[in-house]
């Protein structure tokens, strides 16, 4: 057992260096050539974009003449072409992707302005927001608040007092005409926002 692990110490250690050790220098193998120590390094001209299949041919004169002829149809006549190629080659037809989640901003190059207008329009929630009010109504106007929101006399008070001032937000067209109303008739001035 002793002998066997001898034996192995001995040949695996001390050949191997003696083997692999001078081959791992580069100077020492018998394809390496020197280099000039004056010689400036190689540049090498990288392309713009890295195209995997290589550089491409130019079209052939009938490609160039084909496309020529499609760029003068019109629009209609393009989408005919389209669709004639889809069934030629039997290729599936194309999916409308769902744009639901997205944000894409105003479309169609619509300035800002009529997608404000959309919006006045699509509008479901309202403020109701107290612009003045008469002195000698202020304490209907507070009763009228104190009723309306569930406040109480200090709260409403002070949320009266502070004027102009958004009283209550996320009401619908009802609820904030509705007390808008009881606003007028107390002798202040609301409006919905």
């Amino acid at each position: 057992m002793k002998l066997t692990a001898l034996a192995k110490s001995i040949c695996s250690r001390p050949f191997l260096p003696r083997i692999t050790g001078p081959l791992q220098f580069r100077l020492l193998q018998h394809d390496f050539v020197p280099r000039d120590p004056k010689s400036k390094p190689i540049k090498y001209k990288y392309p713009a974009f890295y195209n995997p299949y290589g550089p491409r041919a130019p079209p052939s004169d009938k490609v160039v003449q084909l496309a020529e002829r499609i760029a003068s149809l019109t629009p209609e006549e393009r989408r005919q072409i389209s669709l004639t190629l889809f069934k030629r080659f039997s290729l599936p037809k194309l999916q409308p992707i769902s744009t639901e989640s997205l944000d894409l901003g105003p479309q169609g190059g619509a300035p800002a302005g009529s997608a404000k207008v959309e919006e006045k329009k699509e509008k479901t929630t309202f403020d109701v927001k107290l612009e003045k009010f008469e002195a000698a109504a202020k304490l209907k106007i507070v009763k009228e608040v104190k009723t309306f929101f569930g406040l109480g006399m200090k709260e409403a008070k002070e949320l009266v007092e502070k004027a102009p001032v958004v009283l209550k937000q996320g009401l619908t067209k009802e609820e904030a005409s509705n007390i808008i109303e009881k606003i007028k008739a107390a002798g202040g001035v609301a409006i919905m926002e």
